[in-house]
């Protein structure tokens, strides 16, 4: 059977091209860091780039937040593989340390006058709107805008990642998810000096906006590989139907010369791997694969309704 592949993020993501060739080269030192993080800080660099673009950003912005948001985790290269690697939760100690991710990567692209304008992705990506985040603790306007871009595709792309996505089905639990951190918790206590920072929320509202855009886009685009898949499906069902037919008219035959052309029509119908003895699991194995795509089809599309009703405030 044909396996289903698709990116998870549609294909059509911007990516790090026509870029000027000292920026390239430099770019080369994202090669030295883990796989994972590298998959990762390729996503949190399109996915800023697409929310850049729904956001009607100027071309010069959005390629700015595309490098920018490529090297956000830059410093992670400097923090030991023991704590970067770790299975489990991270000690009071190791957070510490695998936060200087940020002072680490502003420091290297400090030192590259090719990374140096682009700074802000790897120094500012977890500060929060409200000042709980870090390295600095800034607040709103003191934190660039691109940062806060950045900040809600990576904040994305971390949840995706944990949460082991395959399918976009139930991606909106985890828009939800999001839609907490841009919006200010409910009930302060009067007078609590220590919360009156949490009155903004975390991340920006207006580029979660725009995620939620491509977010749909990439639903859309599952969904049309899925009904590419569910056309190959249909076709290998009709295929292994025509054997079907071919078996009954031979079991019906009564001249050998009749059992001999039905048996070699079925024969010339089957495909790598099937046999006139297997055809008919192949056969069902592809008609229990339709049911489960058609059904996700339907799910994606409840997915997309229940985005549409998701409600941000600004």
């Amino acid at each position: 059977m044909l396996e289903e592949k698709y990116d998870f993020y549609s294909p059509s993501n911007i990516k790090i091209h026509d870029l000027d060739k000292d920026l390239k080269n430099s770019l080369g030192i994202m090669e030295n860091l883990d796989y994972f993080t590298k998959v990762h800080s390729s996503n949190v660099s399109n996915l800023s780039a697409r929310i850049c673009e729904y956001m009607h950003c100027n071309n010069q912005f959005t390629i700015h937040c595309l490098v920018a948001g490529y090297i956000h985790d830059l410093g992670k290269m400097f923090i030991p593989s023991e704590i970067l690697a770790k299975n489990g939760k991270l000690t009071a100690e190791e957070y510490e340390i695998m936060k200087t991710h940020t002072t680490l990567g502003y420091e290297y692209c400090m030192k590259d006058i090719n990374l140096r304008p682009y700074s802000d992705g790897p120094w500012y990506h977890h500060e929060s709107l409200n000042g709980t985040g870090y390295p600095r603790g800034l607040r709103k306007d003191d934190i660039p805008y691109s940062a806060q871009i950045i900040r809600v595709a990576d904040e994305y792309d971390a949840l995706v990642t944990k949460r082991q996505y395959t399918t976009h089905v139930n991606i909106s639990e985890t828009l939800k998810d999001l839609i907490k951190d841009a919006e200010p918790p409910q009930n302060l206590v009067a007078l609590d000096f220590l919360k009156q920072n949490e009155r903004l929320g975390k991340i920006n509202p207006k580029p979660l906006k725009a995620l939620f855009k491509a977010v749909i886009a990439d639903i859309l685009y599952e969904i049309s590989s899925v009904m590419n898949y569910v056309s190959y499906l249909e076709s290998q069902i009709k295929r292994l139907d025509s054997v079907l037919k071919y078996e009954k008219k031979m079991l019906s035959a009564k001249k050998p010369s009749q059992i001999d052309y039905y048996k070699t029509g079925m024969t010339l119908l089957l495909e790598k791997g099937e046999t006139l003895e297997n055809f008919r699991q192949i056969s069902q194995e592809y008609k229990d694969a339709l049911i489960l795509r058609k059904k996700r089809i339907d799910d994606l599309y409840d997915e997309i309704k229940i985005i549409k009703r998701l409600k941000i405030k600004n």
